[in-house]
């Protein structure tokens, strides 16, 4: 795919190594002949650019991985488009901007397929992008990740620089977001589940007319390609990253109550937004070198909640209310 690059002995800094995607990243870079450099949050803030910079001087690494981002599902896009609009644009810009003033040889950015209109046609082919109105719901998130891949690409044609953009499809797994009024559909639909579970009650209350069809990945799978894209690919467009399949949101409630337990009845919320009424990637060029996913839907959600089970014994998860 347009070049090969060796990470062997390569200073490979993950920033949001603390995240879902970023943790995931680090242990698919741990089977790598690489040194892994991380930077916790109060250590150091990506919003702040001289403390980016110097960072970035001091520690010189040769490829960066930026899985940092500011997220969450619909509710919190809604109630915070300054924090989603704002913090993005900043931390990424700032990691970008002293990646190059410090000579970092390879950059991977990672976007999210909700960069695409909201009615681009199925599967949504990389150069979809920027054809049409985005789906309201998340758009503040989306422009700054099109900003930051558009970045990438500025910084490609104008200085010669190996910088590229991925875009996954909704991830899922391990280190997820659980908290309510933040989390994306997987875990908020898991938390309600065995909440339900635990308590007796009896129905599962869905966002939405549950029509919606989504893709879903499962992070640790989506670690897997970007580091294959480091090695692999150094073209101008980004890449979709994904499964090329998706299932309902009413689907979806039915197989995360059965990997739960229980006996949940799923009810819908028409009053609240469906978002997109469809978001399935092409993933062709991917597929095309040979990668593919290992984990299917199935296995995903039940290593997803075996995790979920064993941190909430632990007390370590982030709840917010039920």
């Amino acid at each position: 795919m347009d070049g090969t690059f060796d990470l062997k002995g390569s200073r490979v800094f993950v920033a949001g190594h603390g995240g879902m995607v970023g943790s995931a990243v680090v242990r698919r870079l741990a089977t790598e002949d690489c040194e892994i450099l991380t930077a916790p949050r109060e250590a150091l803030d990506l919003r702040d650019q001289e403390g980016v910079r110097r960072w970035m001087a001091d520690r010189r690494p040769d490829v960066v991985v930026i899985a940092a981002a500011r997220v969450g599902g619909i509710l919190a896009n809604d109630r915070f488009p300054v924090d989603f609009l704002n913090d993005n644009l900043t931390l990424q810009t700032n990691i970008i901007d002293s990646a190059f003033r410090s000579d970092v040889r390879k950059l991977l950015f990672l976007g999210s397929s909700c960069i695409y209109p909201k009615l681009a046609p199925q599967p949504i082919r990389e150069d979809a992008l920027l054809t049409g109105p985005l789906e309201p719901t998340n758009e503040w998130y989306a422009i700054a990740k099109i900003a930051g891949l558009k970045l990438c690409q500025a910084y490609r044609r104008q200085h010669g620089v190996d910088y590229i953009s991925a875009m996954p499809a909704n991830l899922y797994g391990p280190g997820d977001n659980f908290d309510l009024d933040a989390s994306h559909v997987i875990p908020a639909l898991m938390r309600k589940a065995h909440a339900l579970k635990g308590s007796g009650g009896k129905a599962l209350d869905v966002w939405g007319s549950g029509k919606p069809l989504r893709e879903f990945l499962y992070v640790d799978d989506a670690a897997d390609a970007l580091v294959f894209l480091l090695k692999n690919y150094s073209g101008d467009s980004h890449i979709n990253v994904g499964t090329g399949q998706d299932i309902s949101i009413a689907d979806l409630a039915g197989a995360v109550v059965s990997v739960v337990g229980g006996d949940a009845r799923i009810t819908f919320d028409p009053t609240k937004p469906d978002g997109a009424p469809r978001k399935l990637m092409d993933v062709s060029r991917l597929f095309a070198t040979g990668w593919r996913p290992r984990y299917a839907l199935r296995s995903g959600l039940e290593r997803t909640y075996e995790w979920f089970l064993r941190h909430l014994e632990k007390g370590d998860l982030r709840l917010g209310p039920t």
